[in-house]
């Protein structure tokens, strides 16, 4: 291999080398899979010895050197100011991001992946070390979307958000037969920089910006989300309905005879799991979770599962939902319907009389299920056993339904027993009228029907990733890393500052005092989200790390196969040992599939709290003059923001429309405070405000106190305000839905743990 790197190095040293994969590499070089194995440990050796690295996407590129200050490698954030913020690559930490200013930045747009040269060291604590950019490696995205209009004889694009402050050029007026006033697509084909406009082509027209449908194409390319299937894949579908026969199970374990129940949203089209319960003499509960096999129909390199793969997951918008498989798929031939016979994969649970797992086993199975239930339809049940809807069910189904409760409590009050832990910030749900217009919004339910299910998805989960890492299978497992102490601390003084004391911020049991304590006040939700913003995000690997959260071991994604990429892979990693057969498993493979498939999810659930926050906007731009109840959810030095009670927006009161004094923040209360009068505006104070000002392209909604001035009443005194922390790449949260998806939002089953 010794030619090879003299080779790897040469090329690489090319001034004209775009970086590639490791694989593209080896076939670039003639590599051939026997040899593949020794190619990639000396790719290894290269990297360790820090000849070579690797960028974001896992492709290979010549370590930048040479210089007398640092080169560092990391994703770039802009300001609406134009300057912005480097985070380096794994770090986590708000004082090692990078400062960057106007004229430092280039061409590098948000998101980019850059390599940033150090020209100034931080100043002291608090500070940020500055740099400039030297390379822009990786672009974000190429696309974006915005709305037309056209100056002067020439046409412009605003694009939507802050990444860039002033128009980008489109050429002559009415590209591609835009109009003043469209949502457009457009391709950047020249990045705008302090000293030079940008310029782009218009590729796609939606139609008149506002309306509801082109709102929600706009975010869907934006976000680059594919919404159409090749004919390929559709072809698959439709032979492999054609070929489905439910008479015929084969050698599967035969259910049908066993009563089935599945308890979903109202409006599911889609049902992945189903749930059969019974009880023993001797207090034995036996559990069995059915989950629809949809690796029956999804076979290992065909054009359905490069589809699936590609998507990653499906992505449920406010008004429709873009799925992972064709709708013959996820809607007919996978998805539980009642009365038609089904495929699926059991987890059969048993648990003793205190909820301690005994015993478990799975099996290819075949079902019927019996009663399809609604969320409501199950509470109702449960809050009234003697009323008209419980006394119209057969009496085995309404004993059924009582001994789900039963175990799902006992499980429960166990999980949390061993440190789980289970913040309230429930997801906005929007309202919408018969044009697709948004009518209202509320917070979404999480009753003991949607426990229920939320438990024993949760055992059905564990129970699966206990036994594949028993047998040493390869899969993709659901990961919460442990939260870095340095923010818990943080997050133990945020709390006694709201009265809340915390003796060991370490401790999974004090934190769940403190939630418990926080619940029913005004501060509850403040509380909730700060110990948010204090733990990681979970993600897919195949490294056993545990669920924080969840306080478990080994975790991963079993129930939802129809709409996850992630739980496809686990399911074939089962049968294949159901069968008898060593599962395939490539570390290196699973971690790419594993990065891949979390960033489908984080794009997602971007495109789904993007058109939320588009909603409500829209719905509050009507509203403008309107008097609300608010709670204070975040106080800074430029004002405070608040969560309207009606409609789960948040916006801004920005500290220029307190004009009855000066007021400066003090921290250690999370107080504004005025100067002369001492009036404060502390964290979690309940207050009326008026919805004075609404920009729906830059995603802000601005309030004022109290009732507006009868004069020109959108006319807010105000400064341009800074971010809401500068120098990290939190998003602000104005109007940030409170999303912690439930499966009565979509067809999820349960939270995404």
């Amino acid at each position: 291999m010794d030619d090879h790197v003299a080779r790897l190095l040469s090329l690489i040293s090319e001034p004209d080398y775009v970086p590639i994969s490791v694989k593209t590499l080896a076939k670039r070089f003639g590599v051939n899979n026997d040899d593949y194995p020794a190619f990639r440990m000396m790719m290894k050796g290269l990297i360790k010895a820090g000849k070579l690295e690797l960028n974001k996407s896992k492709q290979v590129r010549k370590v930048q050197t040479g210089s007398t200050w640092p080169t560092i490698t990391g994703t770039f954030r802009r300001s609406s100011k134009g300057f912005g913020f480097v985070r380096p690559s794994k770090s986590t930490e708000k004082s090692e991001q990078i400062f960057i200013p106007v004229d430092a930045g280039r061409d590098a747009s948000t998101g980019d992946e850059v390599v940033v040269k150090i020209v100034k060291k931080a100043k002291g604590p608090g500070f940020n070390p500055e740099g400039k950019i030297v390379q822009v490696t990786n672009r974000a995205s190429g696309l974006f979307v915005g709305h037309y209009f056209e100056k002067n004889a020439a046409g412009y694009v605003h694009i939507d958000g802050k990444t860039f402050a002033d128009p980008v050029y489109v050429g002559d007026p009415g590209a591609k037969g835009a109009k003043p006033g469209d949502k457009v697509a457009l391709e950047m084909a020249r990045y705008p920089t302090p000293y030079r406009e940008g310029e782009g082509v218009i590729t796609e027209v939606f139609g008149p910006r506002g309306q509801p449908k082109v709102e929600t194409i706009a975010i869907i390319r934006g976000m680059g989300i594919p919404d159409v299937f090749d004919d390929d894949t559709l072809e698959e579908a439709r032979a492999q309905a054609k070929a489905f026969d439910e008479e015929i199970i084969g050698d599967r374990e035969d259910l049908r005879d066993q009563l089935t129940i599945t308890i979903d949203p109202a409006t599911a089209r889609d049902f992945d799991d189903a749930i059969t319960l019974t009880r023993d003499d001797k207090g034995y509960w036996s559990l069995g979770v059915h989950i629809a096999d949809v690796s029956h129909f999804v076979r290992v390199g065909s054009p359905l599962d490069d589809t699936a793969r590609r998507r990653g997951t499906s992505v449920y918008l406010p008004d429709r939902v873009i799925p992972m498989l064709p709708e013959v798929i996820s809607n007919s031939l996978a998805s539980l319907q009642a009365g038609h016979t089904r495929y699926t994969v059991s987890a059969f649970m048993e648990f003793n009389e205190d909820g301690v797992r005994t015993d478990r086993r799975f099996a290819r199975t075949a079902i019927k299920v019996d009663r399809r239930f609604a969320y409501e339809e199950v509470f109702e049940v449960i809050e009234h056993p003697d009323g008209e809807l419980a006394q119209s069910l057969y009496p085995e189904v309404r004993a059924m339904i009582a001994r789900m409760l039963e175990l799902a409590m006992i499980l429960r009050r166990r999980r949390f027993q061993r440190g789980a832990l289970e913040l309230s910030m429930p997801e906005v749900e929007i309202d919408l009228g018969d044009q697709g217009e948004v009518t209202g919004a509320h917070l979404a339910s999480n009753d003991v029907s949607h426990q229920i299910i939320e438990e024993f998805m949760l055992a059905a989960n564990e129970a699966v990733a206990s036994y594949l890492t028993e047998a040493k299978a390869g899969f993709l497992r659901r990961v919460h890393p442990d939260p870095e102490p340095r923010k818990l601390k943080d997050f133990a003084e945020f709390a006694r500052s709201l009265g809340i004391e915390i003796e060991d911020y370490l401790s999974r049991f004090e934190l769940q005092r403190v939630l418990a304590e926080a619940a029913n006040k005004p501060e509850a939700y403040a509380v909730h989200f700060g110990l948010l913003r204090s733990l990681k995000q979970a993600v897919y690997t195949p490294e056993q790390e545990g669920h924080y959260a969840l306080a478990s071991e080994d975790y991963c994604h079993f129930t939802s196969p129809i709409r996850r990429y992630p739980d496809l892979q686990v399911h074939r990693q089962l049968t294949a040992l159901l069968a008898g057969k060593k599962p395939k498993s490539n570390f290196d493979e699973l971690a790419s599939l594993a990065e891949h498939c979390t960033m489908t999810e984080r794009r997602a659930e971007t495109a789904e709290r993007e058109l939320i926050k588009i909603k409500l906007l829209t719905y509050l731009s009507g509203h403008i003059g309107e008097v609300y109840h608010a709670v204070i959810v975040g106080v800074e030095d430029f004002g405070f923001f608040c969560r309207l009670i009606e409609i789960p927006a948040e916006g801004l009161v920005h500290i220029t429309a307190l004009g009855d004094d000066y007021y400066y923040l003090e921290k250690a209360t999370h107080s504004l405070i005025g100067r002369r009068g001492g009036k404060q505006y502390r964290l979690g104070d309940r207050i009326e405000v008026t919805i004075a000002r609404v920009d729906i392209d830059r995603r802000e909604l601005d309030l004022i106190l109290g009732a507006l001035p009868p004069a020109e009443p959108a006319e807010v005194p105000r400064k341009p305000r800074p971010s809401r922390e500068p120098g990290t790449d939190r998003p602000s949260p104005r109007t940030r839905p409170a999303s912690k998806p439930t499966k009565a939002r979509k067809k999820g089953k349960g939270r995404r743990k």
